[in-house]
């Protein structure tokens, strides 16, 4: 298998290259101005650690798959397109209103308690840009008033004529008959053809979101509208320069779903958040060839700390109010908690509240970066209390390709931390990092203990490139951190083991269960023939895709809820169509079962009834995996890997001390390095300190516990 797997973080572009049985990984500096000259910075990198010129790579590569933050960049810039929205006569107002927590949706927990400051984001789409046109659709499909098709075309006019460069059109009930949106795309066809210079792109919301909830489908259809040029745009330049140097494969986008498809079926909603996910679903797999059934996965990048969770061998735990940027959606997206504390991250002073301390959530990003990058940069950041501290050497920093001021970092650590609070500067860094990692440790804390479980019983996988720096200090209660070779790149590695999948929503409520009688009641007729065309459509995209039935995998999920009780659940389906009242017990036990455990024994309500809220799809077209290679261990010492000692403070010590440095790759199985230690890699460096220890496991892994093991 010969394969490029890229993930385009804030401050770096990641690069795992799979070529036959030999992996290289690769990073380059992320270029905000054109992600693309990233990218083929980071393919040559990589092309050249083969010893090959990348046109001759390129040939040869059958699949590349690429996880972006363009639609999240977008967003915060607000650069996209003037929009227009079509609605149903009566609901023009339906979006500015919102839900009700949408004054809170998408901000910190710190600027949700101060209620007093809160707004409402500012729309995507003004109110003079929002139209209301003449039909009704009832939530069965039916039609009570015919769209009139002549005020459609004079308020599409009139929206072109105030801006509109992008059409969202979202109608009541669009998803249960969804013929009126169909007609005004049309509509529109003829009267802005594709050939004219002023051609629209047109998003319909039953096409994005086949589900129930106008508010979050309509914001769906929106943002889809909003960053569809720009992420095309992007995009097509990124697929250019593959072309021009010789690539003919499969260009397939990472999903927010655990999946990947291909860049012409992919809508701009589903790009959202897929670095993390491709983490998280890396985790999932090697954790499953570890043996691992409870993964807290952490990713310390330039910008952000992400993490997620493998339960019971499981990633299903969705975003049970999915929010992008400030939004809710409809999409279903694989639940991670994103915070802004990262290697990027601004340590600052905050004046408003006594001269306290802060980190983050700020970044200096890749330009101007930390100031140790001596790029510009002037605040003070993780990266510089690192090098500051001496656990980065300023001339091993990016494979030694990256030389840091370390001078300007101690400076501004001086002139802006150390001095307004009075301490040294060694002291000032140290708090810094202290800080970053109890923000860290507490994400986690929060994230396990709020879904009911215990750190305790998880293993930690760290990776990003501060990952390994950072794990030491931020994992809290879990007794083990695991770190991989590939720590650094482990996002675009994980997106090398993701399936390629297409996901499919079906809304439409159906009595399951009889309140009382417990009697099944389903329509085994309507259910079937709802799993039917949500296959048909898999089909359709997959033969466009040129995949076949026999490689495919089909599943369902289903959303199910207890009558009298406002919970939804999703589950696996063990059926994906039930042809019996057998099939229907079958289904419900897996219900009953899995609520449970999400909500406790004590909720569930077997006499209320049971209703079924929505039918998933979900067509799998399973990948190639990871072969983890094992090892016979040897010796305890470590010494043969020992590349040298420099000093380095240790505030568990309260002095700066002579520490030894060891090189990750010279380690062998068995090895064990007890702290204070530093451990260099290509693209990150494994803090130890003093009273815990790395060992290096049989799959040549380093595992973080306590000194002397658990």
């Amino acid at each position: 298998m010969k394969a490029i797997d890229i993930d385009v973080g804030g401050t770096f572009t990641d690069m795992v290259l799979t070529w036959d049985d030999r992996r290289v990984v690769a990073k380059s500096p992320t270029t905000p101005y054109d992600l693309s000259v990233g990218f083929l910075n980071v393919l040559h990198a990589g092309a050249a650690q083969l010893g090959r010129p990348l046109q001759e790579v390129l040939p040869h590569i059958e699949i590349v798959r690429y996880s972006t933050t363009v639609a999240m960049n977008r967003l915060i810039e607000r650069k996209g397109p003037r929009l227009g929205l079509i609605t149903t006569e009566g609901h023009e107002d339906a979006i500015l209103i919102g839900r009700g927590a949408q004054w809170t949706d998408g901000t910190r927990i710190g600027e949700r308690r101060n209620l007093a400051v809160q707004r409402k984001p500012e729309p995507l789409v003004r109110r003079d840009m929002i139209v209301g046109v003449a039909e009704r659709i009832d939530s069965a499909g039916n039609v009570i008033r015919a769209l009139d098709e002549d005020d459609v075309r004079a308020k599409l006019r009139d929206l072109v004529d105030r801006g509109a460069r992008a059409i969202a059109v979202s109608l009541l009930w669009s998803f249960a008959n969804p013929e009126h949106e169909r007609v005004i795309r049309r509509i529109i066809r003829e009267e802005y053809k594709s050939y004219h210079v002023g051609y629209l792109p047109v998003v319909l919301s039953h096409e994005v979101v086949g589900k129930v909830g106008e508010y979050e489908r309509t914001m769906t259809a929106v943002l889809d509208a909003y960053l569809q040029t720009s992420i095309k745009f992007e995009l097509e330049t990124t697929w250019d320069q593959l072309r021009e140097n010789g690539y003919r494969g499969t260009f397939l986008l990472t999903h927010n779903t655990g999946g990947s498809a291909e860049i012409f079926k992919t809508t701009a909603s589903r790009t959202f958040n897929g670095g993390p996910v491709s983490g998280l679903m890396g985790s999932f797999h090697i954790g499953k060839a570890l043996g691992y059934r409870n993964v807290i996965a952490s990713d310390v990048g330039g910008t952000s700390f992400d993490v997620g969770m493998v339960v019971d061998a499981s990633v299903r735990s969705y975003e049970f109010r999915p929010i992008i940027d400030r939004w809710m959606v409809g999409i279903s997206m694989l639940q991670t908690t994103t915070m802004g504390a990262g290697g990027g991250s601004i340590a600052w002073i905050n004046d408003l509240l006594g001269g306290r301390l802060e980190v983050g959530p700020r970044s200096a990003g890749s330009y101007p970066g930390p100031v140790c990058y001596d790029l510009g940069g002037t605040e003070p950041t993780v990266t510089d209390a690192d090098v500051v501290l001496g656990y980065i050497s300023p001339d091993g920093y990016f494979g030694g390709n990256m030389p840091l001021n370390r001078d300007k970092a101690v400076e501004a650590i001086r002139t802006k931390i150390a001095d307004p609070l009075g301490v040294t500067v060694d002291e000032a860094a140290a708090l810094v990092r202290r800080i970053v990692e109890q923000n860290m440790a507490s994400a986690i804390k929060r994230e396990v203990h709020l879904r009911g479980y215990h750190p305790e019983d998880f293993v930690l996988f760290a990776f990003g490139g501060g990952g390994p720096t950072h794990v030491a200090g931020y994992r809290a209660d879990v007794p083990t951190a695991v770190i991989f070779p590939q720590a650094p790149v482990f996002s675009a590695l994980g997106s090398s083991v993701m399936d390629i999948m297409h996901v499919y929503e079906q809304s439409g409520r159906m009595q399951f269960m009889a309140p009382v009688t417990e009697e099944i009641v389903i329509d085994l007729e309507a259910f079937n023939a709802r799993v039917e065309e949500l296959m048909r459509r898999a089909r359709k995209d997959l033969e466009a895709e040129g995949l076949s039935d026999r490689e495919t995998v089909f599943s369902v999920e289903l959303d199910m809820l207890y009558g009298g009780l406002v919970q939804v659940k999703r589950v696996s389906s063990p059926v994906i169509t039930i042809e019996s009242d057998d099939d229907a017990r079958l289904v419900y036990e897996e219900f009953e079962k899995e609520f449970a455990d999400a909500f406790s024994p004590h909720v569930v309500n077997r006499p209320g009834g049971v209703y079924l809220d929505a039918i998933v799809l979900k067509a799998t077209v399973l990948t190639e995996k990871l072969d983890l290679p094992t090892y016979p261990l040897e010796a305890a010492d470590p010494s043969a890997a020992r590349s040298g000692a420099r000093p380095a403070y240790w505030p568990e010590l309260g002095e700066r001390r002579d520490t030894e440095v060891f090189a990750f790759d010279a380690l062998r199985p068995g090895n064990v390095v007890t702290g204070p230690a530093i451990v260099e890699m290509e693209y990150s460096t494994i803090v130890v300190p003093p009273g815990q220890q790395m060992s290096i496991d049989q799959h040549a892994l380093g595992v973080i516990e306590k000194e002397g093991g658990r």
